[in-house]
C-alpha cells in the first residue's frame, strides 16, 4: 500500500511538471527574467556584445518556453525574415532522424549507397550516413568548402560528382556537399522533397507555417542553406531539440536521436578561418560550443553570423539572425548574374554582386534575381570576435 501510494504522488508529479511546460502557440508568451530566475545583469550583457555587431538584426533569448527579452535593429521588427545560411543544415538533417523514427532509413551507419545509387561504387560505397552528417565522408574537399555550387543550376548533380579524396571517418572537414546530399538520401528513402518534408514532419508540427525553403532551378531542395523566417520561428526548432524533440506530447523527433545529436562526435574542430572554430565540437550536423561541468551548450551555425544557440539542461534558446532583406520567390533564379558561376572565386562572386547592386545596375528585391542573398551590413564581424565571450555568458544566465 505504501509504494503504491509513492508511485501515485510520483505520477501526480510528474503529470503535472508536464502539463505546466509551455509551448507557444500563434502568440509566444513572455515572462521577466525575474520570472524565471535569470540574471537582469548577465541577459543586458548578452544583448549588449550581440548588438554591439552592427550586422545583428534580431535576438531572441527564450527560457522554459517564454520570450524574455527581444530586440531587433532599426527597421526591423519580429516579424522580419533573416535567412539561414548553414543554420539550414540542422535542420534538415532533423529529417534523417524522423526517417530513422519511421523506418525508412534503417540507421545512421547505413552506407549511402543504399539509398543514393551514384555512391554504388568501389570507392564510395562505403560512406555512411553518420560520416556524412558528421563531415567526415572524406569526399573531396577544396578550400571554398564547395560554396561554389550555391551558384549552380543543379546542385545535386554537382554534389553527386564530387570524388572520394580521403579516408571516410579519418578527419573532420566542412563540406557543404555532405549536407546537401542529404536531400537526395531523404528523396530516396520517402519518395519526397526535403521541403515537402521538414513542412510536413517538422514545421506543421510546431506551429511554423511562414517561411521559404529554397530550391534550385532542378527542384532540388537546397538542404546545406537556406531557409527564411523570422527570429521567433528558427527559436521553435531550438525550442524542439531543447525539450528532446518533443513538441506540446507530440514526439516529433525521437529523445534518442537527439540525444545522438547532442552528444560530441568531435571534441574539436580544426581552424577553417574563424576566430572561434578551433574552440567547438561537432555531432550530426550541430556545433558544440561549450561543453563543460559549467554548461552545455550548442548551436545552428550560419556564414554571416547566424546563430540558434541551446543550453539544453536550463531550458535556454538565444537566436541570433543578421540583416536580411529577401528577394521574391523560393526557386533560385541569377537573372543577369548568371555569370558569377564562371568567376571561379565565391568571394569575387559575393563582391562583385554586393558592388553591382551598390551603384544601382542590379536590384535584389525586384524581382530580375531570386535567391537568398546577405549585403555587407548583414555580414558579422563583432559577433565572431565576441562568440567566445558570448557562448560564455549564455552559461551563465541563471541567477544565482
Amino acid at each position: 500500500m505504501r509504494l503504491a501510494t509513492i508511485l501515485l504522488i510520483s505520477f501526480f508529479i510528474n503529470y503535472k511538471a508536464l502539463a505546466e511546460t509551455y509551448f507557444p502557440g500563434d502568440t509566444w508568451e513572455t515572462r521577466t527574467a525575474d520570472d524565471v530566475n535569470l540574471s537582469n545583469k548577465q541577459i543586458d550583457k548578452l544583448f549588449r556584445l550581440t548588438f554591439n555587431d552592427h550586422a545583428t538584426m534580431g535576438a531572441v533569448l527564450i527560457k522554459d518556453g517564454y520570450i524574455v527579452k527581444e530586440q531587433y535593429a532599426n527597421g526591423f521588427d519580429k516579424n522580419s525574415f533573416g535567412t539561414s545560411w548553414s543554420t539550414a543544415k540542422s535542420f534538415y538533417a532533423a529529417l534523417i532522424g524522423i526517417s530513422i523514427d519511421r523506418g525508412e532509413i534503417y540507421s545512421l551507419d547505413d552506407p549511402v549507397s543504399k539509398y543514393v545509387e551514384e555512391f554504388d561504387k568501389p570507392e564510395k560505397k562505403d560512406i555512411s550516413i553518420r560520416q556524412i552528417l558528421n563531415m567526415t565522408s572524406g569526399l573531396e574537399f577544396p578550400s571554398h568548402e564547395h560554396e561554389k555550387m550555391f551558384f549552380e543550376k543543379d546542385h545535386m548533380k554537382y554534389a553527386l560528382n564530387i570524388d572520394l579524396e580521403s579516408k571516410p571517418g579519418a578527419k573532420f572537414e566542412y563540406n557543404n556537399v555532405n549536407s546537401m546530399l542529404i536531400g537526395e538520401i531523404l528523396r530516396n528513402a520517402t519518395g519526397k522533397t526535403a521541403k515537402t518534408l521538414i513542412k510536413e514532419r517538422i514545421f506543421s508540427k510546431i506551429g511554423l507555417d511562414n517561411f521559404t525553403a529554397w530550391e534550385d532551378s532542378a527542384g532540388n531542395t537546397l538542404t546545406y542553406c537556406c531557409l527564411d523566417m523570422s527570429a521567433r520561428d528558427y527559436s521553435r526548432f531550438g525550442l524542439l531539440f531543447s525539450r528532446d524533440g518533443n513538441w506540446d506530447g507530440n514526439n516529433v523527433i525521437s529523445k534518442d536521436y537527439v540525444n545522438e545529436t547532442l552528444k560530441p562526435y568531435w571534441g574539436s574542430t580544426p581552424s577553417m578561418g574563424w576566430v572561434h572554430s578551433d574552440t567547438r565540437g561537432y555531432s550530426l550536423q550541430w556545433w558544440i560550443s561549450k561543453y563543460d561541468e559549467q554548461a552545455k551548450i550548442y548551436n545552428t551555425s550560419g556564414k554571416f553570423g547566424q546563430f540558434i544557440f541551446i543550453d539544453k539542461d536550463r531550458d535556454i534558446i538565444f537566436t541570433r539572425i543578421t540583416k536580411y532583406y529577401p528577394t521574391k520567390g523560393d526557386v533560385q533564379n541569377f537573372g543577369p548574374l548568371k555569370f558569377l558561376k564562371f568567376l571561379g572565386s565565391v568571394d569575387a562572386a559575393i563582391g562583385l554582386a554586393r558592388f553591382l547592386n551598390n551603384i544601382g545596375l542590379i536590384n535584389f528585391s525586384g524581382g530580375d534575381i531570386q535567391t537568398p542573398v546577405t549585403l555587407e551590413e548583414g555580414e558579422s564581424n563583432e559577433f565572431y570576435e565576441q562568440y567566445i565571450e558570448i557562448v560564455n555568458t549564455l552559461a551563465t544566465l541563471q541567477a544565482n
